[in-house]
């Protein structure tokens, strides 16, 4: 039987950025004379270039310089405000002596999630980091990977997963773009509850939806538990 394998998004999964990214994005903002917009939670998860484009007035030439702005101090002070949610090394610990294979597939651009992974050292459990490209804050065009379908393709690929088996693969996290992104690879995606969905966003396409990470655990049984073999 082929190992499970378990995709984690990485802010408002297994990282609480505690500000870090609303804060960061409304200073950067604010310091190049835009507006800031009142609902910041919806910055976190997608890439920052889409938000900037979806969520503000930022004309496009001025979105690199802020997203670039954002990324500068998210390195410098963002960092230190993180934390790892609770219960989620013990339960990382748990999975990889399961044999469980695990990866990060978000939608920060790739070096910073790296950085970020291991500077919470969280690098020992996953055997890559895939991200978005680091030029996302351009708009997009092909071939370049912003979107949570071609990042978790990525992480599968890293992983050597050409077909993934829905009864042993999972993607686990806060919003709608992870459960999008996992359906696309026919694969089920388990919600948290403590990361940054809007309401009623964790309802749809998800295939359940852990309150803590004790729950979590309960739910990722099921793909990571061997099956029963006959006599």
């Amino acid at each position: 039987m082929t190992a499970p394998v378990v995709l984690w998004d990485l802010d408002g999964t297994l990282l609480d950025p505690a500000g870090a990214i609303t804060g960061g994005i409304a200073r950067a903002l604010a310091e190049h004379g835009h507006a800031v917009p009142e609902d910041l939670r919806r910055f976190v998860g997608p890439p920052v270039g889409w938000s900037l484009r979806a969520f503000t007035d930022v004309p496009e030439e001025e979105i690199p310089r802020v997203v670039a702005a954002y990324r500068a101090r998210y390195r410098t002070e963002g960092l230190a405000q993180t934390r790892v949610y609770p219960g989620v090394e013990a339960l990382l610990e748990r999975l990889h002596g399961t044999g469980a294979r695990m990866a990060v597939a978000t939608q920060k651009p790739e070096p910073t999630a790296e950085l970020a992974v291991e500077r919470f050292g969280l690098g020992r459990w996953f055997e890559t980091v895939s991200g978005a490209a680091d030029d996302a804050a351009a708009a997009p065009r092909d071939g370049v990977v912003h979107d949570k379908p071609a990042i978790i393709g990525e992480a599968l690929r890293r992983l050597g997963v050409d077909a993934p088996d829905p009864a042993r693969t999972v993607m686990i996290g806060d919003r709608r773009y992870d459960a999008e992104g996992a359906l696309a690879h026919g694969i089920d995606c388990l919600g948290v509850a403590w990361g940054f969905a809007d309401e009623g966003e964790l309802g749809t396409g998800f295939a359940a939806v852990a309150g803590d990470a004790a729950e979590l655990g309960e739910l990722l049984a099921r793909y990571t538990q061997p099956a029963p073999t006959g006599r």
